[in-house]
């Protein structure tokens, strides 16, 4: 009775531990659900809104302008923030008042 009992407990938490790591490498390597925080991009993600991330371009090092990417706020690390891609590495990015664009705006 002892035995059978304490071999569907061990099976019971060798099936956790299985289910527990396939659960982190998929939110991990391939995507989890974020929650995006701040109104800039409005009206395409409101705040406060749930979405659905995918890590593959981060590994395969596919993002592209236009792509909207999620980071860690620099003033909360806590919380998430979405931003648009404007410009990659090299590219040059033209705005009307440089200073203005500098304090405002973050680079990730």
């Amino acid at each position: 009775m002892l035995r059978n009992v304490l071999g569907k407990t061990f099976r019971f938490l060798g099936y956790t531990v299985q289910y527990g790591c396939i659960a982190h490498c998929a939110f991990e390597y391939l995507g989890g659900i974020v929650v995006c925080s701040g109104p800039s991009m409005e009206p395409t993600i409101q705040n406060s809104d749930i979405v659905f991330s995918e890590n593959l371009s981060r590994h395969f090092y596919c993002i592209r302008k236009g792509d909207i990417v999620i980071v860690k706020s620099p003033n909360d690390p806590k919380s998430n923030i979405c931003k648009r891609v404007i410009g990659l590495e090299g590219d040059k990015v033209c705005t009307s008042n440089p200073s203005d664009f500098l304090k405002s705006h973050s680079y990730v």
